[in-house]
């Protein structure tokens, strides 16, 4: 009788099938050990046919009689004469609320052949105990297994099952009632829970760590095993009674000699494999402080240690072991390819707190740059981008600068050098994070891509797409990756996505076409490829640190049918994109190095002549036109660059080589244009302060060459034409991909690798081919 389901029962009773009738003796004990008191109640769970109701109410009880099959509640109904005070209700006393019994408490609740069928007897008990009044009973009358055929096991009890039944009660008696178990239950008792073990267990597999140590440039250790021909993590076996981060601090300090920071430990993620039929579990254990220098102390093990260069992991020419591989590949994923399968189960990690005092006072900093960029109009006040200023702890992102220098609106701190001092990568000025994020437009449960990490940024990001959005940040150096993820785990950003990857082509990867809603671009781009247009839905921002001719303005772009359109600018400075998207100048070096002439973008003009032209007198014009000593003209520089492709060019003096040839501009490359044997370069003169005391410089040129004359007059042109018609503008830029149909030709249009930008300066009169007829006419 395996019935499982209240239409099983119904069938049941439907069919006429009962149970046995109630015993003498089980009314013998009823009377002896459940005797009613004074308007007493009683709870029949799993009623039937209502027997044993009918009984208790004859014996003076108030009866609430309960089964969750239907026809059994109705037979019981049925069989009463009306006389009896008895309440029937279709109940599950497994699922429904016990709070919806008629009766808050009961002075008897009752099991008749109903207790096996119960499949969560402890919790049912635990709940029915509770409705039980102080000193009164619980009754299970219920068969035995040892006098059922085995068919009929399911419906009785073993001693192991009444043992189980009867823990928990201070009484807990058990009569015969007619070859039944009586099962008599008061008086709940309080126990503690008891662990207990098991006998000792077989082994079958192998646990221990591995771990991930970098030096101060992010070079991770390995060594080599003599004994199996590979690279390997330091790390082993973990003892009895040790933890995975105990067994990677110990394994570091035995093997290699280094002594790790304990607060600096951090377990990252479980991996489990079945080499040769054995289940190993692998500890990823990653540390970040350490002292000491790497020493060989076990050399029957490991023969030498090295470090290693991240990005070099993936060409190692000898093998490396696999728990080591896929310990890599949870501190940098994508790092390694092609690795065999692992069941990987990361820990979530935990906010780390930071001392009082300095928390305070970083938290007072952090409110008055906010302050600051309000006033210096970089974000507005009440904005969401303000409230995720003040919120996220910038500081946490540069351990090791001063907190008047991180929370400092204009300070961009470099987080790593090459060792020739070069930076190649930082965490931007906060004014200029605020720009770019305004800029990118992020609304609750966005999809954002970062190219460039940090983790500052990611996190700025993330409060403002909410816990439902997405932030993606990815980075090609690994030792940037992984500062970011400990930044962002440390500081409860753990949502915040890091991979390792180039920028240029992870979005790809990463987000299905057209389906992220902005990529905000952190690093200097030359270029802007395919993958950064395909991956934005229609309406998507796209803001990068675009270079033109030498200079970087921060630009955004919206995605309207296919190209990306822009309209504002502002001039910023980025370390630049690395990988495959990087591309030096092409650089000329006159006499003997004094003169660099610079090539950024376009093919390059032929300098061969202008060795020859720097010797020949100068060519001098001033335009008349003026600007404030503090006002950017960057806009004349991107106007000049536009108008004259080609030949635009950046020229440099160097200070230790100059001869006094050439005028060196302070502080700046001289916008150059270059055509044949001639060259023209933009300068600045100062003026006398006008009657306010305002500062003013005046633009003029410095041309040399057979073709000095006319070309100094066609870069005066260009100045004059663009103070009177553009100077108060910016043109709009529409990106092409390289390979879409021509959208147009001419000086105003600049062809790079991917994309085509053609830019449209919009002012009353303006000729865009007018400044050409100069150039034509050498």
């Amino acid at each position: 009788m395996g019935y499982t389901t209240p239409e099983e029962w119904d069938t049941h009773y439907t069919d006429g099938k009962t149970f046995r009738q109630l015993g003498d003796g089980e009314r013998r004990l009823l009377a002896e050990h459940a005797p009613p008191p004074d308007s007493g109640v009683a709870l029949d769970v799993g009623c039937g046919d209502g027997e044993l109701a009918r009984h208790l109410a004859d014996s003076g009880y108030q009866v609430d009689a309960i089964d969750y099959a239907p026809a059994a509640v109705n037979l019981a109904h049925e069989a009463s004469d009306g006389t009896r005070d008895i309440t029937y209700r279709v109940f599950d006393i497994e699922r429904d609320c016990l709070s919806d019994l008629p009766h808050p408490t009961y002075d008897l609740i009752t099991f008749r052949l109903s207790f096996a069928f119960i499949r969560d007897r402890t919790r049912v008990m635990n709940r029915l105990r509770e409705r039980l009044r102080p000193d009164d009973t619980v009754c299970v009358i219920t068969p035995f297994a040892t006098a059922v055929p085995d068919s009929k096991r399911s419906i009785a009890l073993d001693e192991e099952e009444i043992g189980l039944l009867c823990a928990g009660w201070t009484v807990a008696e058990r009569h015969d009632a007619d070859g039944l178990a009586f099962i008599v239950l008061r008086a709940p008792a309080s126990a503690q829970v008891t662990c207990v073990g098991k006998k000792r267990p077989s082994p079958h597999a192998l646990t221990g760590a591995g771990v991930v140590v970098t030096d101060p440039v992010g070079r991770v250790l390995l060594g080599w095993s003599a004994r199996r021909k590979v690279w390997e993590l330091p790390g082993g076996k973990d003892d009895a009674d040790e933890d995975f981060v105990d067994a990677a601090m110990r394994e570091l300090t035995e093997e290699t000699g280094l002594k790790a920071d304990p607060a600096s430990a951090r377990l990252l993620a479980l991996l489990m494999d079945s080499p040769h039929g054995i289940q190993r579990m692998t500890a990823a254990v990653r540390v970040t402080s350490y002292t000491g220098e790497p020493a060989v102390t076990e050399p029957d093990l490991i023969r030498r240690w090295e470090w290693h260069e991240a990005a070099d992991l993936p060409s190692l020419a000898q093998p490396l072991f696999t728990p080591s591989a896929h310990v890599i590949d949870t501190i940098w994923p994508g790092l390694l390819t092609g690795l065999p399968p692992v069941h990987r189960y990361p820990i979530t990690p935990t906010a780390v707190s930071e001392p009082v005092q300095q928390a305070a006072e970083a938290a007072q900093l952090r409110q008055a740059m906010a302050e600051r960029l309000i006033e210096d109009g970089w974000m507005d006040a009440g904005s969401a981008i303000e409230a995720s200023v003040r919120r996220v702890p910038r500081h946490r992102f540069l351990p090791g600068v001063a907190l008047k220098d991180a929370y400092d609106p204009m300070q961009a701190p470099v987080t790593k050098r090459t060792p020739g001092g070069a930076a190649t990568s930082s965490v931007s000025a906060p004014w200029l994070q605020a720009v770019m994020l305004r800029d990118a437009a992020l609304r609750p449960g966005d999809t954002m891509i970062e190219v460039g990490s940090g983790g500052y940024n990611a996190a700025l990001a993330k409060e403002l797409v909410g816990p439902h959005g997405t932030v993606m940040s990815i980075d090609i150096d690994p030792f940037v990756t992984d500062r970011a993820r400990r930044h962002l785990d440390d500081t409860g950003y753990d949502r915040v996505r890091v991979h390792l990857g180039d920028g240029e082509q992870a979005p790809a990867h990463l987000a299905a076409p057209g389906s992220v809603d902005a990529l905000i671009v952190t690093v200097k781009a030359r270029d802007i490829p395919p993958a950064w247009i395909d991956c934005l839905a229609e309406g998507g921002r796209l803001v990068v640190p675009l270079r033109i001719h030498g200079y970087t303005w921060s630009i955004p772009f919206t995605k309207r049918r296919g190209v990306l359109v822009a309209d504002s600018y502002t001039v910023c400075g980025f370390v630049p994109l690395q990988g495959p998207g990087y591309r030096e100048d092409h650089a000329t070096l006159l006499r003997g190095g004094e003169v660099t002439v610079r090539f950024a973008d376009g093919t390059p003009a032929d300098t061969s002549r202008l060795e020859a032209a720097l010797d020949m007198p100068r060519s001098e014009r001033w335009t008349g036109v003026t600007i404030e000593g503090n006002v950017p003209f960057d806009m004349l520089m991107l106007w000049l660059a536009t108008h004259f492709d080609s030949g635009f060019a950046r020229l440099a003096v160097d200070a230790d080589l100059d001869t006094g040839i050439l005028h060196r501009p302070g502080g700046w490359d001289a916008a150059t244009l270059i055509c044949d044997d001639s060259l023209a370069r933009l300068l600045t003169r100062a003026l006398p302060a006008d009657e306010s005391g305002t500062k003013l410089w005046e633009f003029g040129i410095h041309a040399h060459g057979p073709h000095a004359d006319e070309l100094a007059d066609t870069m005066a042109d260009l100045v004059v034409t663009w103070d009177r018609d553009a100077r108060n503008t910016s043109p709009q830029l529409t990106v092409y991909p390289a390979g879409s149909a021509d959208p147009g030709q001419g000086p105003l249009t600049i062809a790079k690798r991917h994309a085509r930008l053609v830019f449209a300066w919009e002012a009353p009169g303006l000729s865009p081919a007018a400044p050409t007829s100069h150039r034509d006419s050498i």
